[in-house]
This record gives C-alpha cells, sequence and structure tokens, in this order.
C-alpha cells in the first residue's frame, strides 16, 4: 500500500473517531467538560500506531525517520481536517460554543473562531510530535524479516 494511501486512511479514521467522541460528548451534554476532551489522544495514538504499523508490515519500511514522518503526517492531516470542521462548527452550526470555550480555563475570554483554529492547531501539532515520538519507540526496533520465504 502507498504511503500517501496510509497517511490518508489512518488520518480519515483519527478524524473520524475524535469527531464522533465529540458528537457523544455533546448528545450526552458534556462538552463543557475540559477533561473529557483530553482524551482525542487516544485516538491519535490509535491512528498514528495503525499507520506506522502498516507501514512496516505491509510496505516492509523500518526505517526509523520514515515512519515518524508517516505517523506525524498521519496526525497532521487529521488534524487539518478538525480545524476546519471546528471552524465550520463555530460558525455555522453552534456560534454559542464560544461562550463554552470562554469559561473554561485554559482559554480565558475575547475568543474568536480563527483565534481557536490557530491555538487548535498549535496544540495538535504538539500533541501529534509528541504521540509520534512516543509510539515510534515501541516500533523502533521492529524489523520486518524479509528473508523468510512465502
Amino acid at each position: 500500500m502507498s504511503v500517501e494511501k496510509i497517511v490518508i486512511t489512518n488520518a480519515i479514521k483519527m478524524y473520524i473517531g475524535i469527531l464522533l467522541f465529540f458528537l457523544l460528548m455533546k448528545l450526552v451534554g458534556l462538552e463543557s467538560v475540559t477533561e473529557l476532551r483530553m482524551l482525542n489522544f487516544l485516538f491519535v495514538f490509535w491512528a498514528v500506531n495503525a499507520a506506522i504499523k502498516k507501514n512496516i508490515f505491509e510496505n516492509g519500511n523500518s526505517i526509523y525517520f520514515q515512519n515518524l514522518f508517516i505517523g506525524f503526517f498521519t496526525a497532521l492531516t487529521a488534524l487539518i481536517f478538525l480545524v476546519i470542521s471546528l471552524v465550520f462548527y463555530l460558525f455555522y452550526i453552534d456560534p454559542s460554543f464560544l461562550r463554552i470555550l470562554e469559561s473554561s480555563t485554559l482559554w480565558g475570554e475575547s475568543l474568536t473562531p480563527p483565534l481557536i483554529a490557530f491555538a487548535i492547531f498549535i496544540e495538535g501539532i504538539a500533541s501529534s510530535m509528541i504521540c509520534t515520538f512516543i509510539v515510534m519507540q515501541y516500533w523502533k526496533n521492529k524489523k520486518v524479516d524479509t528473508t523468510a520465504t512465502v
């Protein structure tokens, strides 16, 4: 499977997972619980791990930096989708969610959708890097046996 397909497939899985998680939080009335929003790390770990694992076992590629970049670009692609979705949500679906974000201790007051998008993007890049480096600690010594006969 091509690297681009691995990245896009797993980024879409991560995007849908996080989107459904936030939708579930909204449906049960927990969208104002900031701590629950931190669980999106689980989706990042899951997708990054799946992308790296697929590249190692399907493509036979166990080169550290290539897998590191695959993991990071998987998370970055999903992050771009999520930021676009959040801006769309804040402008067109639920502008009152801005007040919920302002009332949390993490953000402060006087928020705008572009400011939130920028902050989420920066936070997402940092968490993507951290998650990818953590996952790569597991996969860095995994080698594919290319001498095995089929």
